[in-house]
């Protein structure tokens, strides 16, 4: 009696699993797609995460590459500054680091920046951006190339401050104006206390790369190392001034060589086909699993589902940007998470025919397959390390979605779909014919 009382309460545990598991997926499914806003006035919100075919409701939570969104790029080439002295190797990669700065703090935290090597060594800069409208262009190319030199002069137009005695410079906007709050370091304060002090009821003007940004009338002196640059027109204005100023000059000088656009129209194309395309061969796929696995192919289908939320959660977690080779990964992620589940599902069907019961052959199923789905995902995520260390661009972008997806995948295969598998088998599902026809496989036999 006990023994039947208690496969009673383990068939009712696993069966509320499955409904749970159910429920979850089904959840987690619909706020991928749609996001979910919380009430009071959208206090917190869940984004969308999960891919869709229509390119202009593309999730914001997904960041997209130059190939798939448009933008555009723009090449220089360095050269020495007068007086320069150092390795011209590591001033370049100062370079670099400064540009990707000015970047991610102007607002384009997904641009990359690349050196160019040989014989007219120089710099790649590729910005991925739906608004390639000339304003915004003139934008984008004066925060990559502007030198950043700020200079304060008194009213006999003496430099008495520089540049690189501001601590800090901090766009914000108050009282219908674009403006920039400044911090000076304590060799900074000192100066301007001074200046302004002696100044008082005249102009003292702020130059930025040689051009007037303010001449304010000094009303008293500022002795607490802070002020403000206002009147600067538009708020890309006031946030680009205030990232060069931020990131101070360039170490080399830049001379750009070429600059163009990349068709959004054409990125949105294959964002959509691809999508699209990845889609169907999903489906296709399940379908596929399910006529040759039956219930297991069923297992196999929830399991696949759930490694997409999670993948997809992951990469817009985690800000990986998504190019057409990093959908690519995505796609070859996918195929190795159903390699997996083929792998168990053969040696589930071979303890089958060797008349062994549902549970017996799950355990040793998995127990097999375990050495083998090991093998393939390790030197596939060993692959996608050296990729995303040696190779560039594009490249790393495939290696990063590609090294998710098999990480992912091995979850998915050791515990998703043992998970599900046992639980179908503990609420009842033990009759073999669910699973695999061996009286047809002993007909072919004899």
């Amino acid at each position: 009696m006990k023994s039947g009382k208690k496969r009673v309460n383990s068939k009712k545990g696993a069966v509320i699993a499955l409904c749970v598991v159910l429920v979850l997926t089904i959840l987690f499914g619909v706020l991928g797609f749609t996001g979910l806003k919380f009430p009071p006035k959208g206090l917190y919100k869940l984004l969308p995460w999960l891919p869709t075919s229509d390119s202009d409701n593309w999730p914001e939570s997904l960041r997209l590459g130059l190939d798939l969104q448009g933008g555009m790029y723009v090449e220089y080439t360095a050269e020495e500054p007068d007086g320069f002295e150092g390795d011209f190797s590591d001033m370049l990669d100062r370079t670099i680091a400064v540009i990707q700065m000015r970047l991610t703090d102007g607002g384009h935290a997904e641009a990359t920046v690349q050196r160019i090597d040989g014989a007219n060594p120089g710099i790649r800069v590729e910005v991925p951006s739906k608004d390639t409208e000339a304003e915004q262009k003139e934008n984008i190319l004066a925060l990559i190339g502007g030198t950043g030199k700020l200079e304060f002069k008194n009213p006999e137009g003496e430099v008495f401050m520089t540049g690189d005695m501001v601590q800090s410079a901090t766009y914000y906007y108050s009282d219908g104006d674009h403006q920039i709050a400044f911090e000076l370091t304590s060799k900074g304060a000192e100066l301007f206390a001074n200046e302004t002090a002696r100044s008082i009821g005249k102009q003292i003007a702020i130059y930025l790369d040689g051009e007037m940004l303010i001449s304010p009338t000094v009303q008293s002196a500022i002795t607490n190392g802070s002020g403000v640059i206002n009147g600067l027109g538009s708020k890309e204005r006031a946030n680009r001034i205030a990232t060069q100023i931020q990131s101070g000059a360039l170490p080399l000088d830049l001379k750009q060589q070429k600059v163009d656009n990349v068709s959004a129209t054409l990125g949105k194309d294959a964002l959509s086909s691809s999508v699209t395309a990845a889609f169907i061969g999903i489906l296709l796929i399940m379908a596929l699993m399910i006529f040759r696995y039956r219930l297991n192919g069923v297992v196999a289908s929830w399991a696949l589902t759930i490694y997409i939320i999670i993948l997809f959660f992951l990469i817009a977690l985690l800000g990986v940007e998504l190019t057409l080779p990093g959908l690519a990964g995505v796609v070859l992620g996918i195929g190795m998470a159903v390699d997996a589940n083929v792998i168990i599902f053969e040696r589930f069907n071979e303890e089958a025919r060797k008349g062994k019961s549902a549970r017996q052959a799950v355990r040793a199923g998995f127990k097999n397959a375990l050495s083998a789905i090991l093998d393939a995902n390790v030197t596939t995520l060993i692959a996608a390390i050296v990729l995303l260390f040696f190779g560039t661009g594009s490249i790393q972008g495939f290696a990063k979605t590609l090294m998710l997806g098999v990480l992912v995948s091995m979850v998915s295969a050791v515990l998703v779909t043992r998970f599900l598998m046992n639980k179908f088998v503990t609420a009842g599902c033990e009759d073999m014919k669910y699973y695999v026809r061996l009286k047809a496989d002993k007909e072919v036999a004899e």
